[in-house]
């Protein structure tokens, strides 16, 4: 089995300007935050987000690199709506692909079984088919002619995922109560990057774990980088959970160009390695 083990810089040395990137979790839980706040310490621009949205889409937006975002929600759980991804959003300076979470995951299903489109009924009827030209219907070619959406497959160039555990090939495991679809972020993806809270020994996965928790293999992964702490300030359960006054700090900081411009200068314009020293000291 081949050792992929890389660094955080590696994984953005990957990355490039127009590129179309997945990043798993959900909302504000675990979140490949170490991977956000090293692409953020770059110049890259013109990306295209795919995601169910947390601080992950309000940061790069707040720094200016996306044109797009497809998402199902961008939301921090405890506060409804990501300030950030709200303002570029009503600032009109991102394009966006609005979507429900069911058609979300049909995208990321098409584009992991190497189709075009997957036919469903959400959306039949509704504003996210009717104001958005990208989203198309189709005949069913049996007998009932029933008109469906034609969810368009959703391939990624790149997937960045954040899971508990991983060995050194790239196999990773989750520990919390959902996967959060990082799988088919991984399937659907050219590319895909893990970091991880800790690399273990593979035959030590099963400790830890079922085989029904060992969802990402090492067949869709091209590296994977142990971060500890590397999805805070959004949990990572088992591990820790979301650090809700941090949060609250983050929020605040879309309040103002003046605001967002120091909360970067203390918590992104920093490396990694003193972000979390300082986030231990509080």
């Amino acid at each position: 089995m081949p050792d992929k083990r890389v660094s955080v810089d590696d994984i953005v040395g990957e990355l490039h300007d127009g590129m179309t990137i997945g990043i798993g979790g959900w909302g504000s839980r675990r979140k490949p935050m170490a991977v956000i706040r090293a692409m953020l310490r770059t110049s890259l621009r013109d990306l295209t987000i795919v995601s169910y949205g947390g601080p992950d889409v309000g940061l790069l937006c707040a720094a200016g690199m996306v044109r797009k975002v497809v998402f199902a929600f961008v939301s921090l759980d405890s506060i409804a709506l990501e300030p950030h991804f709200r303002l570029a959003r009503q600032a009109g300076s991102i394009d966006a692909l609005e979507l429900d979470e069911g058609m979300f995951l049909l995208g990321l299903q098409a584009a992991a079984w190497r189709v075009p489109f997957l036919p469903t009924r959400v959306g039949l009827g509704s504003d996210v088919v009717a104001r958005q030209p990208e989203i198309r219907t189709v005949m069913s070619p049996y007998d009932d002619r029933e008109e469906l959406v034609a969810m368009p497959a959703l391939p990624l160039d790149v997937a960045l995922v954040h899971q508990n555990r991983a060995d050194a090939g790239g196999n990773a495991q989750f520990l919390g109560p959902d996967l959060y679809f990082d799988d088919l972020m991984c399937q659907s993806a050219g590319k895909s990057f893990v970091t991880c809270e800790r690399i273990v020994d593979t035959a030590d996965l099963a400790a830890f774990g079922s085989h029904h928790t060992q969802r990402i293999s090492r067949l869709w992964t091209d590296g994977v980088a142990e971060t500890p702490n590397g999805a805070h300030f959004t949990s990572c359960t088992p591990d820790y959970e979301r650090d809700e006054a941090f949060q609250k700090e983050y929020a605040a900081s879309a309040a103002s160009a003046e605001a967002w411009q120091q909360w970067r200068s203390d918590w992104i314009d920093i490396s990694e390695a003193d972000y979390q020293r300082k986030v231990a000291a509080r």
